[in-house]
């Protein structure tokens, strides 16, 4: 009877033994959930400091002058409300993930409760930080590329060094809007196994 058990146990593959073991499985999901709420917290302060230095001065011409004569213009984030929107929307994000990664790790048995006001919190920032991930996104692309139907001029070949900012908190963004996403999964698939 004994050998039995011991060979029951032993070839238990992971998921069935993490069935059997409910708290190992959670302490998984937990520090799992701490890992993704600590990087989603650094990319969307990441994404804040990028986007807030994005600063370029250059010598322009103007249209109506003499070619020769050049004024310097600035190019600046908070000359553009989607960019505003965007220092906004990761700044919320930012804090949300200091409140959840600190309850994440002073709460570690985490009841239904809170695994469901994760979940629904995730599923709320994603969409928040979709939003401004798009809006700042398709500024940027008309700054890279233009837009001849209407005229708008590109940019991006006057200030290299502001498109660059810009580019890189949009990716930071998108980041943080896949790892809110991961967390919502998690939350809501740990309450899922707690139910069942």
């Amino acid at each position: 009877m004994e050998t039995t058990e011991k060979r029951t146990a032993a070839s238990t593959p992971a998921s069935e033994a993490a069935l059997l073991h409910p708290a190992a499985a959670s302490a998984k999901y937990s520090a799992l959930d701490v890992v993704l709420r600590v990087l989603l917290l650094a990319a969307s302060v990441s994404a804040v400091v990028v986007m807030a230095t994005s600063k370029q001065t250059e010598m322009v011409p103007v249209p109506g002058l003499p070619p020769n004569i050049r004024v310097p213009f600035s190019a600046k984030f908070n000359h553009s409300p989607a960019f505003i929107y965007f220092i906004a929307a990761l700044s919320l994000t930012s804090l949300y993930g200091i409140i959840t990664t600190l309850a994440s790790i002073s709460v570690s048995p985490k009841t239904k409760t809170i695994l469901l006001a994760f979940a629904l919190l995730d599923v709320v920032f994603v969409g928040i930080v979709a939003s401004a991930t798009g809006a700042a996104g398709s500024v940027a692309y008309i700054g890279l590329k233009g837009n001849s139907h209407v005229r708008w001029n590109k940019i991006c070949n006057v200030y290299d060094k502001f498109c660059r900012h810009i580019g890189s908190a949009v990716a930071l963004s998108l980041l943080a809007a896949v790892l809110l996403m991961f967390l919502s999964m998690i939350s809501t698939f740990t309450i899922y196994k707690r139910i069942r």
